[in-house]
């Protein structure tokens, strides 16, 4: 189905939607279409032995001791900002040489460009050398990407989302011809010249490697979870309801929010989160026999789908969520026009800290996670980086090395000046200080600044004054939830999926969008699981059984 985004932001920096699907173009022959990947691609599997011989030695940065320990995919939490800054790269990471061309999907207003832009000239200036960013149009990002690798034209950096490295036909070939091979410069203790790119994690880097080789430097996600339910705490508050612990209360609670009238319905989308509450897996998950069991196939995916309809057909789903693919749910939220509605926990700072300005009472909370009848919920995740940073191939040595540096000083941990100063420009100019120390954004600084320089991170999560609660109750959820993470039967393993398998999700997906809106009746279930599995998911089942088997799992 499609692809979930665990941990992403929606704050000025990464403000994510899905991409669209893009057109095709060609590259060398062969098929580069945005949909599905090449007909008769039987797909491929590295194996996690193979993986774990390339990947750079882990090197936690240790720059700032934080306040919250993170545990596992866990990311540190810092309840203040630090009044005193070190400098974490001590030499210039330029060169001088020539401007650095770099492309990155944004979803914002396009800021100014290069001599434009004081926030880019005070950057390259620490840089010793000039990036010189294009941001392109999150939402027509594949098309544009498509056509890049189509026409063999890439920039020297090419940042590219996880949910598009599947879809595009044999991205393994365009990754071998069009990119550099890191292996050599990153693999094992060689990674330690470039200090804060081993402090990335190694789950983000196990997925950065193709063919057995590391060709991608990753952009890790700040948290494994992939979606959460949020809800408006103040509006419950201010209706004398609780949170729900059942299916039925939530039910319930969608009846008594729900005023047509006023313009306040219940519900946005929500069927990824109560798949979850009623245990179903995201994907797969294995039987008794030791086979893989689709989620098509589990009789709580049909319940959790009995259950959301049943909201759609009493009205108490907004209906622009109801007449499309993607409504604006955010600005409904915020606006109180939905109640409660599902993103990734990414979501939950950005939006509490813009909306709080307008709204001081605004209350941004995820719903306790329950289950069915005493069953035991899941949660789905992964540690996927959100983006992959890939370096133009025949750069040479010297260049290749100067753009590792520049990536090395792009993921400078908090902290440091060097992260300050990527995450929010030139004090006085781009930021002012609130009454903590934490930096707040300008006029000039949400003008120019636009994610140029995020091209990687160790993830943290810190205190600003317009969310003081946030990294307390973000951290509270992740750790009272954490053993719920569903496992991912194929950590470790690379996988290039079939082409069947891929080119059959986006249409099964609106089949069953249709059985969700009324459309057609429930019972076409049945037939929507027998299309998909004749059509390109029993082939998707071998692959997956055989990787595991060869895995030794």
């Amino acid at each position: 189905m499609k692809p979930s985004l665990p941990g992403v932001s929606t704050d000025r920096r990464s403000l994510l939607r899905l991409l669209g699907l893009g057109a095709a173009t060609t590259m060398g022959g062969a098929t580069l279409a945005g949909c599905s990947k090449e007909a008769g691609s039987k797909g491929s599997a590295t194996q996690a032995d193979a993986i774990r011989s390339v990947l750079p030695t882990h090197k936690p940065a240790d720059l700032l001791k934080p306040d919250i320990v993170g545990e596992g995919p866990i990311p540190d939490g810092y309840l203040s900002y630090p009044r005193s800054l070190v400098d974490a790269v001590t030499e210039q990471p330029g060169r001088g040489g020539p401007a650095i061309r770099s492309m990155s999907p944004w979803w914002g207003p396009t800021p100014p460009t290069l001599g434009r832009n004081s926030y880019l000239a005070a950057v390259n200036a620490k840089l010793g050398v000039d990036l010189d960013p294009s941001l392109q149009d999150g939402t027509t990002y594949a098309d544009k990407l498509n056509a890049m690798l189509g026409a063999r034209d890439v920039p020297d950096l090419l940042m590219v989302p996880n949910w598009e490295v599947d879809k595009v036909a044999r991205f393994s070939d365009a990754v071998k011809a069009l990119f550099e091979d890191l292996t050599d410069h990153l693999k094992g203790d060689s990674a330690a010249k470039y200090p804060y790119l081993s402090a990335l994690p190694t789950g983000a880097w196990e997925y950065s490697v193709w063919a057995g080789r590391l060709y991608a430097v990753p952009y890790p996600t700040d948290g494994v979870f992939a979606w959460a339910l949020f809800h408006r705490k103040d509006l419950f508050d201010k209706a004398g309801l609780t949170a729900p612990t059942s299916p039925e209360e939530l039910h319930e609670l969608g009846r008594k929010l729900t005023d047509p009238g006023k313009g306040v319905w219940a519900f946005g989308s929500i069927f990824d989160s109560v798949q979850q509450l009623f245990g179903c897996q995201q994907y797969w998950r294995k039987k008794a026999d030791g086979g893989l069991e689709h989620k098509f196939e589990n009789p709580a995916f049909r319940a959790a789908l009995e259950f959301t309809a049943k909201l759609f057909a009493e009205g108490l789903v907004h209906p622009d969520t109801v007449a499309s693919k993607g409504a604006d749910e955010k600005q409904l939220f915020k606006a109180g026009k939905i109640v409660m509605f599902q993103d990734g926990l990414g979501a939950w700072q950005g939006l509490q800290g813009e909306q709080s300005k307008v709204l001081p009472s605004f209350d941004m909370q995820p719903l306790p996670v329950f289950g069915v009848a005493g069953a035991q919920p899941v949660i789905w995740g992964s540690e996927k980086p959100i983006f992959f940073t890939f370096v133009k191939k025949g750069a040479g040595a010297e260049r290749v090395d100067e753009l590792l540096r520049v990536l090395n000083w792009c993921a400078a941990p908090f902290g440091s000046r060097e992260f300050e100063l990527r995450e929010y420009g030139v004090e006085g100019k781009h930021f002012t200080r609130g009454p903590d120390g934490s930096p707040l954004p300008s006029d000039l600084g949400r003008k120019e600044l636009g994610g140029q320089y995020n091209f990687c991170r160790v993830p943290v999560k810190v205190k600003s004054s317009d969310t003081p609660n946030y990294v307390q109750q973000y951290l509270d959820y992740y750790r009272k939830n954490i053993g719920l993470l569903e496992k991912d039967l194929f950590a470790g393993i690379k996988l290039e999926l079939p082409a069947n398998w891929s080119k059959i999700l986006q249409p099964t997906e609106d089949k069953i969008r249709d059985i969700l809106r009324g459309r057609r009746p429930i019972s076409d279930l049945d037939q929507v699981t027998k299309e998909f599995l004749a059509s390109g998911g029993e082939e998707g089942r071998a692959f997956h059984e055989k990787a595991l088997a060869d895995n030794g799992r």
